[in-house]
């Protein structure tokens, strides 16, 4: 009887050791299948990031080139407005 449950018990050892062994390698497969799929997303934020950078930048440069425009405009409105003062109070007629 003492040798059927050292027998049982060598077993349950035996299984026992193979089935975390088992969990083991599956922890490491995990493990190596996270790394990847960790890798693969900060890949995807550094080319969205980039994108959207590019596309910022664009539109700050489109904005301060309407910006540039529009000041200009208004600085030749007020030199000819400033001009035809002058005229004015030179007694000069347009």
């Amino acid at each position: 009887m003492l040798t059927d449950d050292m027998t049982r018990l060598c077993r349950e050892i035996v299984d026992l050791r193979g089935m975390r062994a088992s969990a083991m390698k599956d922890l490491q497969n995990e493990t190596e299948d996270r790394k990847q799929a960790v890798t693969e997303f900060c890949s995807q934020m550094h080319a969205d990031r980039k994108a959207m950078a590019s596309r910022t930048k664009k539109e700050r440069m489109t904005f301060l080139k309407g910006m540039r425009r529009s000041v200009n405009a208004q600085r030749r409105e007020m030199r000819n407005d400033l001009a035809g003062a002058r005229a004015a109070w030179a007694g000069e007629t347009a």
